[in-house]
């Protein structure tokens, strides 16, 4: 999830109308986690995963993304996904404790279903979710029917989606990575894909970060911005023991750079420095062209054979569908489908 910038960053609550005719770049991957951790297998005796369908495959991803997606066109945003390519070489440490935590919980998983301890079983389901490629490619399929144009990163899907924001190509990155903002987005939007649900007890609503404001508000240039956030603690560097959010903030203004604050407090400069600095200021992107980013036709008839024919949605649910698309001026009418019960 990258660096914690929530105390630096003041958020403004939105609704998201506000966001109607604009295009908003998407993180796919984080968007898919969410689907996939909150749409499981909850039932008394259940084990927690995704749901599936009749044959056992995983549909949680598809059911959020159809959901999602449709009622972001209904409101008149014009989404576009953004996929995560190669993770830079600097993140394979954070990678590889990632896969130990999930290899822990799923051998606790599988010891909490064979003892009857649903419970625990469900807790754990939660930590071992995977995006697998075969998701992805049918996340691909599914928006390409939709129309909704997607793209690949050369590396972290965030990433690619600041620089296009930075270019003008997009106009707001929505991510519940803090680390947009360290790329570069001039606008990050967080809760976009759960705006409007509950949990703990509250509503989630939207929330938007304007870079520029953030910056000013701090006086922080970005690149002290980029030097915080590795004092802090990031993806590619663990942070600097005892430095946290108020603490580094107030070190960076006193001595301006990183080199300069280990230096008065006689802490050990951070290994491959420049090169974290590099990720973020100069992330490796794919040039993307402009006619790459535009809504196309829905392919109705091809929704219903790839959701409902062979993974058994429901007419209700594919109804819903429709009848946001046909909102959106993008279907002239929800017609009728064929009945499936899922």
């Amino acid at each position: 999830m990258g660096c914690n910038l929530k105390d630096l960053a003041p958020a403004e609550t939105i609704i998201l109308s506000e966001l109607a005719g604009k295009k908003v770049g998407i993180d796919a991957f984080l968007t898919a986690f969410q689907f996939l951790t909150t749409m499981r297998d909850r039932s008394p005796e259940g084990d927690g995963l995704p749901l599936r369908d009749a044959n056992g495959n995983p549909v949680s991803h598809l059911m959020g993304f159809l959901h999602r997606t449709t009622t972001l066109l209904s409101i008149g945003i014009k989404p576009v996904f953004v996929f995560d390519g190669d993770s830079p070489e600097l993140k394979e440490e954070e990678l590889a404790q990632r896969r130990a935590r999930r290899e822990e919980a799923e051998r606790i998983h599988i010891e909490a279903l064979e003892a009857g301890d649903f419970p625990l079983a469900q807790k754990m389901a939660q930590r071992i979710v995977h995006y697998s490629p075969q998701m992805v490619e049918e996340t691909q399929q599914l928006l390409d029917l939709l129309g909704v144009p997607w793209v690949t990163a050369a590396a972290e899907g965030e990433a690619q989606a600041a620089v296009m924001a930075a270019k003008g190509q997009l106009d707001v990155v929505a991510t519940q990575d803090w680390d947009a903002l360290l790329y570069g987005s001039p606008v990050l939007v967080r809760n976009l894909m759960d705006d409007g649900t509950k949990r703990y007890g509250r509503i989630i609503n939207a929330q938007q970060i304007n870079l520029k404001s953030m910056l000013e508000e701090q006086d922080l240039s970005r690149e002290q911005l980029v030097d915080l956030a590795i004092m802090i603690g990031t993806d590619f560097h663990p942070g600097i023991k005892g430095i946290g959010p108020k603490t580094g903030l107030k070190l960076i203004r006193e001595h301006q750079t990183l080199e300069a604050v280990c230096e008065a407090k006689g802490k050990e400069l951070p290994e491959r420095l420049d090169e974290i600095r590099e990720i973020f200021l100069n992330h490796p992107v794919v040039d993307v062209d402009d006619d790459r980013l535009v809504q196309g036709d829905v392919d109705r008839k091809g929704l219903v054979k790839f959701l409902q024919e062979e993974r058994q949605f429901s007419q209700r649910r594919m109804d819903q569908a429709f009848e946001k698309l046909t909102q959106a001026g993008l279907l002239r009418g929800a017609g009728q489908t064929s009945l499936f019960s899922f």
